[in-house]
């Protein structure tokens, strides 16, 4: 350590006396900057703690959760097809819209997703500019709901309409379904809040040109395409699948491309349906979130489980539900982002962020190992009561509250 360098005791102006419980190593750090450690040689007792293991009914929590665990793993889901919302969506009408999140009002929305329903709005022929789609909806026009209660996910503001295409995700294993709409790429678009004559162009496109291309290729693919299989190598090439898609938008577009000129009817379509994918990096997001809801859903009606198998956000509020008590809950504002931002846009006020997108990284701690869950899951929260059904577990959870 360097001589320069801030030592612990620094911060506290005084000698300190540590006493380290459990691994020996977490005393090292400290031993380092000069400060005396006494190590005691301590673990948690082998039987546990029974409030920790078992509910109040008596059922175990650690065979509850493998059987969540066992539900997601043993999934495997497939992109079966596509189709119109309204059509293949139950329960969808032509003045309900989906969007990411919680439960949240016309009066509640944050700017960006109201700026995606106007748009919406404008893009299904119900307003013809943006001061009717807002006036329309705080008119009470368009009904809103969460897309997790309809099975089907959306990033960012989430928004799904009647009459946008969506992909149709099988879990094969369970025979239950997910629904999620195409990715339009990055820049000026709907999930962000976007709206205008590019916007809406871009979308009618993708209902006339890709989203019929996409669907006579799938047809003829009657097994469809292994999409877990998909995530697994991208994992291993350098994605996450939220984030960075490279690598499984590319091999998306390699399974599906001979399907694709197979069933070509023009030449021109098809090399920019091509374009497009080949272009978008983030077009395999809106496969992988509802993959993840697909893998999930099943895990859902477990008693006793403590894991969560719904983490979403609509910038207002941020909710989830656990696996033992998927209709139930109750919701809470977020944080505000705190991170680094473009001095162009630092004079602005921050929001918080909106998606349904927090569900994949759901699904990768759903398969931690335990011990490492335990740590990573002992949050301090708190929660207040929200009158909507089914209800959430919606809370605030600043940085500091996290416990690792």
């Amino acid at each position: 350590m360097s001589p320069d360098e801030p030592r612990i005791s620094d911060l506290f102006g005084k000698p300190l006396s540590v006493v380290n419980l459990g691994l020996e190593s977490m005393a090292q750090s400290v031993r380092d900057q000069g400060v005396p450690v006494v190590q005691l040689d301590w673990r948690p007792p082998q039987e546990g703690l029974p409030r920790l293991r078992q509910t109040n009914s008596g059922i175990d929590i650690d065979a509850a959760n493998q059987e969540v665990v066992a539900r997601i793993q043993q999934g495997q889901v497939f992109l079966r097809g596509m189709g119109i919302a309204r059509n293949v969506i139950p329960g969808l009408h032509d003045h309900l819209f989906l969007h990411a999140g919680p439960p949240v009002t016309w009066e509640r929305m944050c700017g960006p997703q109201r700026g995606a329903v106007m748009g919406a709005m404008i893009y299904e022929g119900l307003a013809s500019d943006e001061a009717e789609a807002g006036r329309l909806a705080a008119a009470g026009a368009i009904e809103f709901a969460p897309c997790h209660h309809y099975h089907a996910v959306g990033p960012m503001a989430g928004i799904i309409s009647p009459s946008m295409p969506v992909f149709i995700l099988e879990n094969k294993t369970f025979g239950n379904q997910a629904y999620c709409t195409q990715n339009e790429g990055l820049g000026k678009v709907l999930r962000y809040g976007g709206m205008g004559p590019e916007v809406t162009a871009r979308l009618k496109w993708m209902a006339t040109d890709l989203y019929p291309a996409l669907d006579r290729a799938l047809q003829t693919l009657p097994g469809g395409i292994d999409i877990k299989s998909l995530i697994a190598q991208a994992l291993h090439m350098g994605d996450e699948c939220h984030n960075r898609n490279r690598a499984a938008t590319s091999l998306f577009l390699r399974a599906i491309a001979p399907a694709l000129a197979r069933t070509n009817q023009d030449n021109e379509t098809l090399a920019r349906v091509i374009e497009f994918i080949d272009r978008n990096d983030h077009f395999f997001l809106n496969l992988s979130m509802p993959t993840g809801k697909a893998l999930l859903e099943p895990a859902e009606g477990v008693p006793g489980s403590t894991i969560v198998t719904v983490m979403a956000r609509n910038g207002t509020d941020f909710g989830i539900r656990l696996a033992s008590f998927p209709s139930s809950g109750s919701p809470r504002r977020p944080e505000k982002c705190r991170g680094c931002i473009f001095r162009s846009l630092a004079s602005r006020t921050p929001i918080p962020t909106s998606a349904t997108a927090p569900l994949q990284r759901r699904l990768v701690m759903a398969v931690w190992p335990w011990r490492r869950r335990r740590q990573l899951f002992n949050l301090s929260v708190a929660v207040r009561s929200w009158p909507c059904r089914p209800r959430w577990k919606c809370m605030r959870l600043p940085l500091a509250s996290i416990k690792i």
